[in-house]
């Protein structure tokens, strides 16, 4: 369970978007700037270094930002880095995202895949999931070029590793 500091940030992210009528796409956006935090430890830094002064790690998510994202998504990322929390900006987010499927009653997956994957391919994921978990769940896709191919899902500390590595791997110890 997430402490209590994240899951203020993560009701917080999710109240602002709701109350601007842009959950869905702020959720995304949201998604995405978390997902490219976590690539990179440099931005992670930058945007957790209390020794920046604030405007300069404001900038820096201004300039990554940009007219990539909605306003609301800047100003909600924004918030998060003035108030010290730039460093836990991937662990409040994913807490939001936790959250927010929860609220639909559904649980989070994240899916790593080498390419990105059509609605239809994310729909036919989804009732895969549900039929091996008897979970309903909201799939978040993550394009990893380390994976090769095939997916890795994760659901909370549920990983299913159906990647392409996995399978050489295993492959290579039936060998053995």
């Amino acid at each position: 369970m997430a402490d209590d500091r994240i899951g203020g940030y993560a009701d917080a992210l999710l109240a602002v978007a709701a109350a601007e009528g842009t959950s869905e796409v702020v959720e995304d956006e949201l998604f995405r700037v978390a997902e490219a935090a976590r690539a990179s430890e440099s931005l992670l830094t930058a945007l957790g270094d209390r020794q920046l002064p604030i405007e300069r790690r404001i900038g820096v998510v201004e300039d990554l930002l940009g007219p990539k994202v909605s306003p609301t998504t800047t100003a909600l990322v924004s918030m998060v880095v003035a108030n010290g929390r730039g460093a836990d900006l991937p662990a409040i987010v994913d807490e939001a995202m936790i959250r927010s499927a929860a609220g639909r009653n559904r649980q989070l997956a994240r899916v790593r895949s080498a390419v990105e994957l059509g609605d239809d391919q994310v729909q036919r994921l989804a009732q895969a999931i549900k039929t091996r978990t008897g979970s309903d769940v909201e799939i978040r896709v993550v394009i990893d070029e380390s994976v090769m191919g095939g997916l890795i899902t994760e659901i909370g500390d549920d990983v299913i590793d159906g990647s392409v590595r996995r399978r050489m791997s295993q492959l290579r110890e039936s060998f053995n």
